[in-house]
């Protein structure tokens, strides 16, 4: 009752606009989205056909055996999860992380779900995928920290944030590159900077969005090549 009278106030006194409709978000949780475009967004539900790696949307029906799409095929992550299809309001959830570091309650919810209900209830360590130093400082903040304490909290995991590193600065905006492109700007970017600490881990790497994939899959390898067990991702976006 408190949280609808909260969010009548704060609606009329400090309107905000749905960042995907332009239409008024009338709750609180729903952060910069509507409740209208949230519905309107694919959340995978396990109703639906995925690449069991890496969790490339394939069909909306489910499928009776294990699918996959091959174009993950030679990536060194073991397996992706994924809270739903980069559009409408994960689309503009993951933008306005990138700019405010914050994750509403909706999408915290879903993000906590995903991981409650994926397979890497073995993970042992939660690291976040890190920035350059270059964009540590203009951002302040790196999201996939943010991420990765919402989960540390919630299911009492470790998180390390020193362990992997980003040594090379890579370009922003990457959509217009082919794959092989984008995988060139990552392929030497990541070092592991304390091996001990890696070796033998099931590690969670955490991530706001999966592109391509290979941010993250080079990412496994560095992980991988200085012993840890198993690399896991979680992302709240998938890219179609």
């Amino acid at each position: 009752m408190l949280q609808k009278i909260y969010d009548s106030l704060l609606t009329l006194a400090y309107p905000q606009i749905c960042q995907t409709c332009s239409n008024s978000v009338e709750n609180s949780a729903d952060g910069v989205v509507c409740r209208k475009c949230w519905q309107k967004t694919k959340i995978f539900s396990g109703n639906e056909t995925l690449c069991a790696k890496c969790s490339a949307f394939l069909q909306e029906k489910p499928a009776n055996f294990q699918t996959f799409c091959h174009q993950c095929d030679e990536h060194f992550y073991d397996a992706v999860i994924a809270v739903g299809l980069y559009e409408n309001a994960l689309a503009a959830s993951v933008l306005h992380l990138k700019r405010e570091p914050f994750v509403a309650k909706t999408l915290k919810n879903l993000f906590i779900s995903a991981f409650e209900n994926s397979p890497f209830q073995d993970a042992t360590v939660i690291i976040p995928v890190p920035l350059s130093k270059k964009r540590s400082l203009e951002r302040g903040f790196n999201q996939a920290e943010i991420l990765a304490e919402i989960l540390a909290k919630e299911f009492n995991l470790k998180t390390d944030k020193q362990s992997l590193a980003r040594k090379i600065h890579t370009p922003m905006h990457r959509a217009a590159m082919d794959r092989r492109a984008r995988e060139l700007t990552v392929e030497n970017a990541f070092e592991v900077t304390r091996p001990k600490l890696i070796k033998d881990e099931r590690v969670l790497l955490v991530d706001d969005v999966f592109t391509s994939g290979a941010t993250t899959s080079f990412c496994a390898k560095a992980l991988k090549k200085k012993g840890a067990d198993k690399v896991y991702v979680l992302t709240i976006a998938r890219a179609i």
